[in-house]
């Protein structure tokens, strides 16, 4: 006789006190072994850091242009994985956002609910960065590793054309992959980037012995541990050392940016990525590989963000000279008014200029996807 039918007898006939005794002691089994396994069951999805994780794995953003679905992406790599957010619908044009130095992808949350809704945008924590795993011990934050990395990551989502939006070193990193792989790329974003960032030639021997001495000392001190904040004093200490951040936008940076420890919270980036890097180019190198870009290339240039930075720099040489290189090309060159963060900050300032030159250059080529690609990370790792 089945379990159901033993307690259905019991019920029925309440005289047959055995019977009884024996189905309501079995219900109470079935009921313990349900809850156990109930929440054994709960407790492997949801236990810890992976409860937090399955929680804001996904999201909504809402606003007056999208509304849709925000996942996070992961893209295993030899010495771990590649982070990052994806926005939009599984077909839309692929977009590729790469965030500045010390940054993380949550530099483009504000951004990107304003721009085309046709586009799929997919924002990377470079390596270091964010929750991105860092880089073997022993290895450089070399400036071209993170252009190799981003190859990695369009191999894995199965790319062979896309577009791309980089803010400052994230600039210089797509200026670099448009011009070793032109095929790939429809069209270049830069916000307050140059593409490049050219060094003199002179200086190179000094800034190349710097970063190898720096990389000598940290590993002798690699030990020691992080300097554990308060949620409060984070935020602080992000804001004394970048300026050009609004409280809400370094609080919006450091959501991917710490992680909880005991006694309070660390950074969550490698401390090697503050060292000098050691891969410098010059101005006629930087020339070279800027001819090679095919991409439809905006520059957004802040007012008060790099240009003011290298007003009385000797860099200031080197920019001028990129600049006009891209409007030789007819690239378009606009200057906006804020900071170095104004596409965090205020996106509303940046969003229409980015969304008209994404529209006129990209959207309005393809009546469909570009090769009607679709990501293979739908619906996040």
């Amino acid at each position: 006789m089945c379990l159901a039918s033993r307690i259905s007898l019991a019920v029925q006939h309440p005289e047959d006190n055995t019977e009884c005794q024996r189905g309501r002691s079995r219900l109470k089994q079935f009921t313990r072994l349900f809850k156990k396994k109930f929440c054994q069951v709960l407790f492997t999805v949801f236990s810890g850091a992976k409860m937090m994780q399955a929680l804001k794995g996904v999201r909504h953003v809402t606003s007056s242009t999208m509304k849709q679905a925000v996942s996070e992406l992961s893209v295993a790599v030899p010495w771990g994985e590649i982070r990052g957010k994806v926005w939009g619908p599984d077909h839309g044009n692929p977009v590729l956002c790469l965030h500045g130095w010390a940054d993380n992808c949550g530099t483009f949350n504000t951004l990107v609910p304003l721009l085309p809704k046709e586009c799929r945008y997919v924002a990377v924590d470079l390596a270091g960065h964010g929750r991105s795993s860092h880089r073997p011990p022993g290895a450089l934050y070399a400036f071209p590793s993170y252009v190799m990395d981003v190859r990695r990551v369009v191999d894995a989502l199965q790319w062979s054309k896309f577009s791309i939006i980089g803010h400052s070193m994230g600039g210089n990193v797509a200026g670099m992959f448009s011009a070793l792989y032109p095929e790939m790329v429809d069209a270049v974003v830069l916000l307050d980037s140059y593409g490049f960032l050219p060094t003199d030639q002179k200086e190179m021997p000094k800034l190349i012995r710097q970063g190898f001495e720096e990389m000598l000392l940290f590993e002798k001190t690699m030990e020691e541990k992080k300097r554990v904040y308060t949620y409060e004093k984070a935020v602080e200490r992000l804001m004394s050392v970048n300026q050009t951040l609004s409280d809400r936008s370094a609080k919006i940076l450091l959501e991917r940016g710490l992680v909880q420890v005991e006694g309070g919270v660390v950074f969550s980036r490698d401390f090697r990525v503050n060292l000098k890097n050691i891969a410098r180019i010059s101005l006629e190198q930087s020339l070279e590989l800027h001819s090679r870009i095919t991409a439809s290339v905006l520059v957004v240039l802040a007012e008060s963000g790099l240009e003011k930075m290298f007003a009385e720099n000797e860099e200031k040489k080197f920019t001028s000279v990129l600049l006009q290189a891209y409007r030789d090309k007819n690239h378009a060159v606009v200057t906006v008014p804020g900071d170095h963060h104004i596409h965090l900050n205020k996106p509303d300032v940046v969003a229409p200029v980015v969304s008209d030159f994404l529209r006129t250059k990209v959207l309005s080529r393809s009546a469909t996807p570009t090769n009607g690609q679709t990501s293979k990370f739908n619906s996040g790792a």
